[in-house]
């Protein structure tokens, strides 16, 4: 493979897998073409015609990187037998994904965000929405722990929820500037330890955080 053309018979889930490693490391804007054929194997007519324009390739790296390196953070949060084993279960379980071999490290979905300026706001739309669901999925998973009553009847739910995704994000930004596992396994203990307390502060918060 030269990289100056389409080799016959080029393995596309290799040469995507390329590109998300690219697009992970330098996020959708730092990611120039020219890394990106580059690390494919490819030139740039034959990633358009394979793939599509970056915005396309972007999301289906973003895809692939949701089905495999991503993937299993989440599943547990419906599952786990109480909200702060869901918690303290994705909390965990994003530690071994954020510092697993060697790099890129962190989360895709932080770490490609990009400005509201940027020229492409769809992809900045399309990352919001991802981040946005996990905390919709951590929402409802906490307004079904308040109406079985693990959680007091005041709990804002929306507020616990947007507080440990940001703690998930900050984790991400660790593990980028090479925080290992032991570190963020620190903050996950310092997390669960204060549970009680966050849990007492949201339902002193007193309105509604979803629109906020």
């Amino acid at each position: 493979m030269n990289g100056k053309g389409r080799p016959r018979g080029f393995d596309k889930a290799e040469a995507l897998r390329r590109a998300m490693e690219v697009f992970w490391t330098r996020g959708f804007q730092g990611a120039s073409m020219a890394e990106l054929t580059a690390a494919m194997g490819l030139n740039a007519p034959s990633v358009y015609a394979a793939f599509g324009d970056k915005v396309a390739l972007f999301r289906a790296a973003m895809a692939l990187y949701n089905e495999t390196d991503g993937a299993g953070i989440w599943d547990g949060i419906e599952t786990a037998p109480t909200a702060r084993d869901a918690v303290a279960g994705m909390l965990r379980a994003s530690v071994e994904a954020f510092t697993c071999g060697e790099a890129p490290r962190g989360c895709m979905v932080v770490l490609s965000a990009l400005q509201s300026e940027s020229p492409h706001p769809e992809i900045c739309d399309d990352l919001k929405a991802m981040r946005l669901r996990n905390i919709d999925l951590l929402e409802r998973r906490f307004e079904r722990a308040r109406n079985d009553g693990e959680l007091p009847n005041g709990s804002d739910c929306r507020a616990i929820a947007v507080y440990v995704t940001t703690l998930q994000h900050g984790m991400s930004i660790q593990a980028r500037d090479g925080a290992n596992r032991e570190t963020l396994s620190a903050v996950v203990d310092c997390a669960m330890a204060g549970w009680d307390a966050m849990i007492a502060a949201s339902q002193l918060n007193g309105g509604d955080t979803r629109r906020q």
